[in-house]
């Protein structure tokens, strides 16, 4: 049933199945990604990408997030109205391809739905539609309750190890990604597709026993194929998946990290550390010449604060993402390290994510007047995504 609704809604979207590739194992070709000057002008047009990456307080996981049982446009529009106010004017949004499965169509119909509400905020999203983090077996239908004090304890990778560790099974999830990005290819809503965030993440500290031995290779055979898939599709929005660990120095970018940066439009990349590795770390992408966004950053106790990290991106033209926004069923106030200490039996005293509460008061007050400081000033200066890309202000 779940191959025939696909084929139902590939061609709805005017879109033919395309012939797979040997399904063997064996590394697929890298695929061309935009010319350096395609890049450059797509950041040009595009404004400075500050915002966070969006889960709402409602939802525990992607799933419940999107899921037609649980999905609440009304509380996704009042938090979103608060970022608004922030000045964001961009938000990283995770996919599931078991939403896919379970109704491609109204997927699509619940994703034009978001798309407007943020719009109307005048906020961007950026799409993950693939994630290598957390619990390695999602399962759709009602999602399991938080644990109380544990970071992320329901987050789901998608599409997960029984498909991951089978590169036989990788073309199952083809279709769903691309049927999102064939519908939304030309969206000027959409800032960016993020295709696979940290692919080879081996989740050392939570899930780490039933991950694959081999993760490495295979997300790398993965992320070959799904930038090739999106191809297909043409998006006139850039391609991107960021590297978030290793040594990205020019001479020293091997394997997987090495393929990751060839093969993104846009350099997309993580840094919870403190100012100065996060200057390391620009400076070791800045020559490849196109635009950079830091898509995830902001672990308040790993010295990774707004103030002076979020300052620094916004003088280099640098896109910023924060982690979290509101507290909510993701637990993650709490610190990554409640998995293998144990449960917080009360609210951290200093908080490691997120900046509202659920009543959309601010953690830190003045943590939430340096951000609308620093995104005033982004406003009127004119700051556009592209500013990194040609050097240094």
């Amino acid at each position: 049933m779940f191959q025939i609704r696909t084929l139902i809604a590939l061609l709805l979207l005017g879109l033919a199945p395309a012939a797979a590739w040997p399904q063997d194992g064996s590394l697929p070709p890298l695929t061309s990604p935009w010319p350096v000057e395609k890049a450059r002008a797509w950041a040009e047009r595009t404004p400075w990408l500050v915002g966070c990456n969006y889960t709402p307080a409602y939802a525990i996981n992607q799933l419940e997030m999107w899921q037609p049982e649980t999905f609440d446009l009304e509380a996704i529009d009042r938090e979103l109205g608060w970022a608004e106010e922030l000045g964001f004017t961009s938000i990283r949004v995770f996919l599931h391809h078991l939403l896919w499965e379970q109704d491609a169509p109204g997927l699509l119909d619940r994703m034009e739905r978001f798309l407007a509400v943020a719009d109307r905020h005048r906020i961007g999203v950026m799409f993950v539609p693939f994630d290598s983090v957390w619990d390695p077996d999602p399962r759709p239908g009602p999602q399991r309750a938080p644990r109380p004090g544990v970071h992320n304890s329901g987050w789901v990778q998608s599409p997960g190890r029984a498909i991951l560790a089978d590169p036989d099974r990788h073309e199952e999830v083809k279709a769903y990604l691309q049927g999102v990005i064939g519908r939304f290819r030309a969206d000027r809503r959409i800032h960016a597709w993020d295709l696979v965030n940290e692919p080879e993440n081996p989740n050392t500290n939570s899930y780490g026993r039933l991950e694959p031995a081999n993760k490495v290779e295979l997300a790398r055979i993965f992320v070959r194929r799904c930038f090739a898939w999106a191809r297909e599709m043409d998006p006139e929005q850039p391609l991107t998946c960021g590297v978030w660990t290793g040594d990205w120095a020019e001479g020293k970018r091997i394997g997987l990290h090495d393929d990751q940066l060839k093969l993104s439009d846009i350099i997309t990349f993580h840094s919870y550390d403190p100012l100065p590795r996060l200057q390391e770390r620009v400076e070791s992408l800045r020559g490849l010449g196109r635009p950079m966004a830091c898509t995830e950053y902001m672990a308040r106790p790993n010295g990774s604060t707004f103030d002076p990290m979020l300052g620094y991106l916004e003088e280099q033209g640098i896109g910023a993402y924060c982690w979290g926004f509101v507290a909510g069923k993701s637990n993650t106030i709490y610190p990554w390290d409640s998995w293998v200490k144990g449960p917080y039996e009360s609210e951290p005293p200093r908080w490691f994510h997120d900046i509202f509460r659920q009543d959309g008061t601010p953690y830190d007050p003045t943590e939430v007047a340096y951000i609308k400081q620093v995104t005033a000033r982004a406003r009127a200066q004119g700051r556009t995504a592209g500013l990194a890309a040609g050097g240094k202000r």
